[in-house]
């Protein structure tokens, strides 16, 4: 079983990068707005139930993957580094897969503000997250976001056996994709 965690900034194409990897490793893609977008209709992600929900539906979804037969799971997930609850999800969400025998791999994607932004539009981040369809206040966030938290890892800040940090500005999400694949051997 494998986990494959990509990682990053609002917009820098975590979940473009998940489906192309998807494509060329057979393995799921579990995108982080999936569940967000499951409860939205009835309770804001920012709100204690909307997070409450969204954390259960995930963590349930992992715990079925990670017993099954399934090949592995490409989950994708904004992860703020100052934030200490975010390390200790991560890490829960790490041990969910390896107490079943299972292998993390971490993927950091970086690109730069004016990419992000583009990127932010793209009809292909629309069509699979409702939630960010309002442009301006899309951007907002991750302008705010920004500001309130840092979302890229510092240097040898994860000391991961497994890991891999690709600037993605000027690559395609195919040949980010290719990238991953290559380096675990996928």
């Amino acid at each position: 079983m494998k986990l494959i965690l990509i990682f990053g900034p609002q917009a820098v194409g975590k979940m473009t990068v998940g489906h192309e990897l998807e494509k060329i490793t057979g393995l799921k893609l579990f995108h982080n707005h999936m569940t967000i977008e499951l409860v939205s209709p009835f309770f804001s992600y920012g709100s204690d139930v909307g997070k409450r929900l969204v954390n259960l539906f995930r963590q349930e979804i992992f715990k079925e993957v990670a017993k099954s037969d399934l090949e592995g799971l490409i989950f994708t997930y904004l992860w703020a580094f100052d934030e200490q609850s975010d390390w200790d999800y991560v890490n829960k969400v790490c041990d969910i897969f390896e107490s079943k025998g299972g292998v993390v791999y971490f993927v950091e994607l970086e690109a730069d503000l004016n990419e992000r932004i583009e990127r932010n539009k793209s009809p292909h981040r629309l069509e699979h997250k409702p939630t960010k369809r309002d442009i301006e206040r899309s951007e907002k966030e991750l302008r705010d976001s920004m500001d309130k938290h840092r979302l890229n890892s510092k240097d040898e800040e994860i000391k991961k056996n497994n890991y891999i940090r690709i600037d993605n500005t000027n690559l395609s999400a195919k040949e980010v994709a290719k990238q991953i694949k290559e380096k675990f051997q996928l």
